[in-house]
């Protein structure tokens, strides 16, 4: 599904980047996974279709940008997305705080 002009894949994506496996009203973030550069709602999304193993970002890429704000469409560095505030730094919607026990599976801890 095109997500403000940038593909983000995964099973029954919405506008804001719910899928079947995470779909409150703050689950509005997809993560480009560092092995594919491809843009998925969540781990489990990737595991059932990217058909690789994932990869965690390594710490010297947190510079990068790498998470999706579904709501404005702003793409964060890692960097900011894990020392923010469980929201975007453009329009203030509020994340899952919850994901930060999942951080693990996405980048080098």
């Amino acid at each position: 599904m095109l997500i403000h002009d940038r593909e983000v894949k995964g099973i029954d994506v919405d506008e804001e980047t719910r899928c079947l496996h995470y779909h409150s009203e703050v689950d509005r973030i997809a993560i480009k996974f560092y092995c594919c550069d491809t843009y998925y709602p969540c781990f489990s999304c990737h595991e059932e279709e990217a058909g690789h193993a994932p990869q965690v970002w390594p710490k010297t890429q947190f510079h990068q940008k790498g998470v999706l704000c579904g709501f404005c469409g702003y793409e964060l560095t890692i960097d900011e997305y894990l020392t923010g505030s469980s929201s975007c730094p453009s329009c203030k919607s509020a994340f899952n705080p919850g994901c930060s026990l999942h951080e693990h599976l996405y980048f080098e801890v």
